[in-house]
């Protein structure tokens, strides 16, 4: 058994030899190899190392004829463009030194010219002294034979022919003026038929009563009612008047408010189709008059904006030129009027070149003042104005509204053209109507007007009103008074009447010569 450990402790150690001899050997045998390798590659680094310092040099020897091959290129072309320069220069010489004697000839040749203007300048300097002088003999001469000086007769001159400059301008204004008159007129006749015509418009006289028709004449007493209460309710309730006569089935609302008027014409003939007439039936009746009204009103004012395509009115405008619809002038319904004008005065501004819109808009508005001036002290022209300025209306629509009948000067386009569509509007045949009264009194008030003057022998109006026909004293008035009278008196009708349109004033003045043969 010791044998055999020992036998194992051997072997052992023995491979342990052998193992590091072996490694010793291997070792030893990679280095060598690693040094061969070494060798190789230091070898192969020198050659690479010397390919390399041949190439450099072969490039470097190729960079260098390159050089200098383009050296021999760029001097090349810089001597051949040194030499077109040269060239250029020398041809620009030659210009320059043939310019310069072309210069010195043109030279010589202005010395030449200046000295001959500076001798005709000697010879026209000695014929102004001569002509000077001579003058100067003839005007002493001149001033001897008319016996006025220089001075005098020029001042003379002058003022004679500033006289006749004046009067010869004088004459050619009055005929200047004269033409501009009558193109003015034909054109403003041109363009206010043109207006007419196109604008048409039916006209109805309207009454300021309504009449209320009955089914029979048993109504008039239920109307009444028991110790009149029935018609004490709704006259209260209405403020209209109602007249009960011996007009068979008809009665009469009276009342100077044409809505009123209205609201009480609605509501009697929504109580004779009911039947049941007692004041509270009255009162209700009423209540649903004035909301049927206030409802028209709306629409008519609305109505009237749509046909004249005016826009942008304030909604209590609107209410109000709706009222216009119940109310009348010289038996001229005042809606339709101012629609009419509002449509004239547009067309008018079209012809014209003026603004349509504005010329519309001015027109529609120019009486709102009468839809009120029932309620509110002053003329329809002021309240018309104040309604104008409360709901921000444009400046120019406030004056038209404000000179469309004169009270104060028309100084737009706007104000002139409603003024004149106004006058149109009313002028027209059917249009107003006044009652015989009113009617009566004008034309007795024009005749008196006319017979205030002295001179005046009798004097007749004619035409409806229209035209005042005077007959003078021919003893007394001449022939050039005639003008200044028919003058002044057109001032004084213009001042102390109202009247619509215009009033031709005619003055004759008859001169007889009466002799007898014997």
């Amino acid at each position: 058994m010791p044998d055999s450990i020992t036998f194992y402790i051997v072997s052992a150690i023995l491979l342990v030899l052998i193992g590091i001899i072996g490694f010793v050997a291997g070792f030893a045998y990679r280095k060598k190899i690693a040094e061969k390798e070494i060798g190789s590659a230091e070898e192969e680094a020198t050659r690479i190392l010397n390919d390399a310092i041949k190439a450099a040099e072969t490039k470097k020897r190729e960079a260098v004829v390159e050089a200098r091959e383009e050296v021999f290129k760029i001097r090349a072309e810089a001597d051949k463009e040194i030499k077109e320069r040269r060239s250029d220069v020398q041809k620009q010489e030659r210009r320059m030194q043939q310019k310069e004697e072309q210069l010195d000839r043109k030279y010589e040749a202005i010395e030449q010219r200046e000295e001959k203007l500076n001798r005709k300048l000697k010879e026209a300097d000695e014929t102004l002294e001569e002509v000077h002088a001579l003058k100067a003999s003839q005007l002493e001469t001149l001033e001897k034979l008319s016996g006025l000086t220089a001075e005098e007769a020029k001042n003379f001159l002058i003022s004679k022919v500033e006289e006749e400059a004046r009067h010869d301008a004088a004459l050619k204004l009055k005929e200047i003026d004269q033409q501009l008159k009558e193109e003015a007129d034909r054109k403003a006749r041109e363009v206010i038929a043109l207006a007419i015509q196109r604008c048409a418009a039916d006209h109805a006289s309207e009454v300021t009563v309504s009449v209320v028709p009955l089914p029979n004449d048993e109504m008039k007493g239920r109307i009444i009612g028991r110790e009149g209460r029935n018609i004490r309710a709704l006259e209260n309730l209405t403020g209209v008047d109602l007249i009960i006569d011996d007009t068979p089935e008809a009665i009469t609302l009276s009342s100077f408010d044409p809505v009123r008027r209205e609201v009480a014409r609605i509501a009697l003939e929504k109580l004779i189709s009911d039947g049941r007439i007692h004041p509270t039936r009255i009162e209700e009746m009423v209540e649903k008059a004035k909301n049927e009204v206030e409802a028209t009103i709306k629409q008519e004012g609305e109505r009237a904006m749509f046909e004249t395509g005016v826009h942008g009115l304030h909604p209590e405008l609107v209410k109000i030129l709706g009222r216009m619809r119940y109310r009348t002038s010289y038996g001229q319904n005042v809606l339709n009027h101012s629609i009419e004008v509002a449509h004239i005065a547009g067309l008018l501004a079209g012809e014209l070149g003026a603004n349509v819109t504005l010329a519309k808009r001015a027109g529609l508005l120019h009486d709102i003042g009468k839809a009120i001036d029932h309620e509110v002290e002053g003329s329809h022209v002021a309240i018309g104005v104040e309604l104008a300025k409360k709901y921000r209306e444009n400046a120019e629509v406030i004056h038209a509204i404000e000179s469309h009948h004169g009270d104060v000067e028309a100084h737009t386009v706007v104000a002139c053209l409603v003024q004149a569509a106004d006058a149109i509007s009313a002028a027209r045949p059917g249009a107003r109507r006044e009652n015989l009264e009113a009617y009566i009194k004008r034309l007795e008030k024009l005749e008196e007007l006319a017979e205030s003057f002295d001179g005046v022998e009798k004097s007749f109006a004619i035409q409806a009103g229209r035209e005042i026909r005077i007959i003078v004293k021919p003893d007394i008035v001449k022939d050039d008074e005639m003008i200044l009278l028919a003058r002044d008196l057109a001032k004084k009708i213009e001042d102390e009447m109202s009247y619509p349109g215009q009033i031709k004033v005619h003055v004759v003045r008859e001169t007889r010569a009466i002799e007898y043969a014997k």
